[in-house]
């Protein structure tokens, strides 16, 4: 009985507490890794070229506007007037027809006078590492920008250094929101997935041509 009893202490640790512990040193590292990145005021942060707005839904299950969305489409918008990013980058899913998130962002942030040709659409950003890992390999951005929520922010950095960016992050304006605290227990667990990622030498989904943005001084 003692030996079972030991045994099922032993599975127990492997199946629970191990992943459990693995689970919160991964994000302890992100988040420790990312802090010094990131900016809440736009009057801190430093001028880069180009930011990336990262991709979300305009819109929740049921029709009603996404405030994550729509937070960090004000935060692009701030960050751009005010004279800290010259070009935008906007990265989200376009996996069908019919769901274009790259295309509601540029129709948002020209709704808020930013130019049309200073914004760069990229429509295969599925994930957040196509995204940052796109933003240097496909559009050219060895110094970027990152504009999402705080949360959201702190992956995206540390995936940007990782691949040996210059990186900084505008947090946009949180959500209080029922939803809020089932995308933040998905967060444990993207943030965890980052270290796979990196173990398996994970890249974007989809690669293609380079595309310059501006007067692309490389």
């Amino acid at each position: 009985m003692r030996l079972f009893f030991r045994r099922g202490l032993v599975l127990l640790e492997i199946l629970v507490v191990i992943p459990l512990l693995v689970l919160l040193i991964s994000n302890q590292v992100i988040r420790i890794s990312a802090e010094k990145h990131l900016y809440d005021s736009i009057h801190e942060i430093p001028h880069n070229r180009v930011g990336l707005v990262l991709g979300t839904s305009h819109r929740i299950r049921g029709g009603a506007p996404n405030p994550y969305f729509h937070n960090r489409i004000n935060a692009a918008a701030e960050l751009y007037h005010s004279g800290k990013v010259n070009y935008l980058i906007v990265s989200g899913d376009n996996r069908t027809p019919y769901y274009n998130e790259p295309l509601q962002m540029q129709r948002a942030l020209m709704n808020l006078n930013i130019p049309e040709e200073a914004i760069y659409l990229d429509h295969a950003g599925f994930r957040t590492l196509d995204s940052v890992v796109r933003a240097m390999k496909i559009f050219g951005q060895d110094s970027i920008t990152i504009i999402s929520q705080r949360f959201h922010n702190q992956r995206a950095v540390y995936i940007a250094k990782q691949n040996g960016m210059q990186v900084y992050a505008l947090n946009a304006a949180d959500v209080n929101h029922l939803r809020n605290d089932r995308i933040r227990i998905r967060e444990w667990f993207a943030k965890a997935n980052v270290f796979w990622d990196i173990l398996v030498g994970k890249e974007p989904e989809i690669m293609g041509e380079r595309i310059p943005v501006g007067d692309d001084p490389s």
